[in-house]
């Protein structure tokens, strides 16, 4: 295995600085050879490459990356699999915002689950489709309760300005916010990274 930099989010997780993403991967983008794609978990892995980003609405992706994460098991051992973080977002139906419960929460977490092969999840990335449709609060709230469970290791946010992201550490510890950010779109580079910063949030870019 190659050595890649990780980077320490917080006392006690760290994730490789560079994240396999997995958005390119869905069903919904036409046909994807799963196959091919879990087992280049692997050759990721060997290169050091050592977290991976999905999300439930990515069609097929947490299938690929649990088939994937059993693959590296029996190639690498039980160790290696473990030593990979995967990086999940929760993503609520737009149509099911003004009604989300507990138990609409802890259904798709279960699923998330059960579709890596894992008993917990290691960084859920929280995401809401409107700041006008009341409830994220209370949404990541639920989050909070299934991370006290042992369902969640660490929660962190998905496209939120660094005000949103204020009010949800009211209710849980945010540890990390995703981003859009690169050498074309450098929009959080200044106040909401300085904000990040001294809130201990990580920032994770995409871009």
């Amino acid at each position: 295995m190659t050595e890649v930099a990780q980077v320490q989010m917080r006392s006690g997780y760290a994730a490789s600085r560079l994240i396999r993403g997995g958005w390119q991967l869905a069903g919904g983008h036409g046909a994807v050879e799963a196959a091919r794609a879990a087992a280049d978990m692997v050759a990721f892995y060997d290169a050091g490459i050592t977290t991976f980003d999905c999300a439930d609405i990515y069609t097929g992706v947490e299938e690929i990356y649990g088939e994937g994460l059993r693959l590296l098991a029996d190639q690498r051992g039980a160790e290696a699999a473990a030593r990979v973080r995967i990086h999940t977002k929760y993503v609520p139906d737009f149509s099911a915002l003004a009604t989300l419960s507990a138990a609409d929460v802890r259904r798709i977490i279960t699923r998330s689950c059960v579709r890596l092969g894992r008993e917990r999840l290691d960084l859920v990335q929280f995401f809401w489709w409107s700041g006008a449709v009341p409830g994220m609060v209370d949404a990541v709230g639920h989050l909070a309760d299934l991370q006290a469970e042992g369902l969640i290791d660490r929660i962190g946010v998905t496209n939120f300005d660094q005000d949103q992201i204020a009010d949800l550490s009211a209710r849980a510890d945010i540890v990390s916010a995703q981003v859009q950010f690169s050498v074309l779109d450098r929009r959080p580079k200044g106040d909401f990274a300085r904000w990040c910063a001294a809130n201990d949030v990580a920032v994770i870019c995409y871009g």
